[in-house]
């Protein structure tokens, strides 16, 4: 009884595994896609070729959300991919990740006019600690004030 069991379960393991619901990303290379879930199934819209790196995708996918919200758009998340990566462009940041919902990988943060940057490559004051914050400096008076 539990031979037959055990058979039955090792046919039905690949064809349990093939039903992955996961969706991949296309690996053109090269190509930027915007990615819109309109109706659950994604579908991936063509935004730039021959772009050299991923974070020149993510560059073109911000360029387009800004162009958005100049039309009035409200939508403040923009999903792209980029050969075999999805691209997450928010108000934090960007993010990658290798699927739709698996976990992101933090990569340009927004400096405080909201451009994009590596997140170490925005710079304090030296002797600055994280949350202190600067204090102002008087303003300069005209002479013979």
């Amino acid at each position: 009884m539990i031979r037959p069991l055990m058979i039955a379960a090792a046919l039905a393991l690949p064809v349990l595994a093939g039903c992955n619901g996961s969706v991949k990303a296309p690996t053109d290379t090269g190509v930027c896609y915007a990615v819109e879930t309109p109706e659950g199934e994604p579908t991936f819209n063509v935004v730039a070729r021959d772009q050299a790196q991923i974070e020149m995708c993510a560059a073109r996918l911000e360029e387009m959300r800004l162009r958005f919200r100049g039309l009035g758009s409200t939508r403040q998340e923009v999903t792209g991919a980029y050969q075999g990566q999805f691209i997450f462009v928010d108000r934090r940041g960007v993010s990658f990740a290798r699927t739709l919902t698996g976990a992101r990988f933090f990569a340009l943060a927004r400096t405080g006019d909201g451009r994009l940057a590596v997140p170490g490559a925005i710079e304090r004051e030296a002797g600055t600690k994280l949350g202190t914050v600067i204090e102002e400096r008087p303003a300069p008076t005209f002479p013979g004030q």
